[in-house]
């Protein structure tokens, strides 16, 4: 199974261990706002976090390219704090897993 495929199946069943699975032991994020990484601990909280809050919702998500070295996809996003961003990520790949990923987001104002 692809690795979008698994994401998309945990976001679906907002179940974060399937996205954990996911990261590659040496993984690291780089966040969008601040330009600050986090390690796979650290991630794999935020996305328990996320998966566990009913006020974090992914309106829509897509798979813009992937293959054996790089996954691009595309998510609108509401968080617990009210916005809404359209992140765009750039996941790197090692031995099927996530090693990398660096996003970046375009605020979207409530209608």
């Amino acid at each position: 199974m692809a690795i979008f495929e698994k994401m998309a199946k945990a976001t679906a069943e907002r179940d974060a261990e399937i996205m954990v699975a996911c990261l590659h032991d040496d993984f690291e994020f780089i966040r969008h706002q601040t330009g600050t990484t986090m390690d796979k601990a650290q991630t794999s909280a935020m996305f328990r976090g996320f998966m566990a809050s009913e006020d974090v919702v992914v309106q829509s998500q897509r798979c813009v390219y992937e293959n054996d070295e790089v996954l691009i996809e595309h998510t609108v996003m509401d968080f617990a704090d009210g916005s809404r961003e359209a992140v765009l990520a750039c996941h790197t790949l090692k031995d099927g897993l996530i090693l990398r990923t660096e996003t970046g987001a375009t605020p979207i104002k409530p209608a």
